[in-house]
């Protein structure tokens, strides 16, 4: 079953790839903000149609939660805004790899400290080596795009010379 977990949210980060994609096209063409509404309307519209279909009776209804438990809908509002104006601009995968070394880091934090209800997993060697070589992945993807991004200006600038 773990392994499984793991193969899902491996998927379900590769469609936030997809996503983030889609969302920086849309959004370069009809708005940030525009985008951003698409995804959370189209978004609540699945998710109700799931909840009316598949979700069983819960004890509890989120009006009997505790109210700082509903402020975590409010974070996906910034993470699709930021995404749609990063990926303009730093491209795909400068943009996941920066998400991600967010999430790892952040993650490492609430597990070390046991933030908001979760159990305590401290802070570990191994941990600190993951977010090094994150660290890393990321210094070299935005080279990488960094070196394209010069290649392909001063061919621009030699083809304007020319004419």
């Amino acid at each position: 079953m773990t392994v499984l977990m793991i193969i899902l949210a491996v998927l379900g980060g590769a469609l936030l790839s997809v996503q983030a994609t889609i969302n920086g096209q849309l959004g370069s063409r009809v708005g940030v903000l525009r985008s951003a509404f698409l995804t959370f309307s189209v978004g609540a519209l699945v998710t109700a149609l799931l909840i009316f279909f598949f979700e069983p009776r819960q004890a509890l209804t989120l009006l009997d939660m505790p109210k700082w438990q509903l402020l975590g809908a409010l974070c996906g509002v910034p993470y699709i805004v930021i995404m749609v104006l990063a990926v303009q601009r730093i491209g795909t995968a400068v943009a996941t790899v920066a998400v991600i070394f967010g999430q790892l880091a952040m993650s490492m934090l609430i597990d070390h400290f046991g933030w908001l209800g979760n159990a305590t997993i401290p802070f570990s060697l191994n941990r600190l080596g993951a977010v090094i070589c994150l660290g890393i992945a990321l210094f070299f993807i935005y080279a990488s795009n960094t070196t394209k991004a010069e290649a392909v200006a001063k061919r621009r600038q030699q083809a304007a010379m020319r004419h």
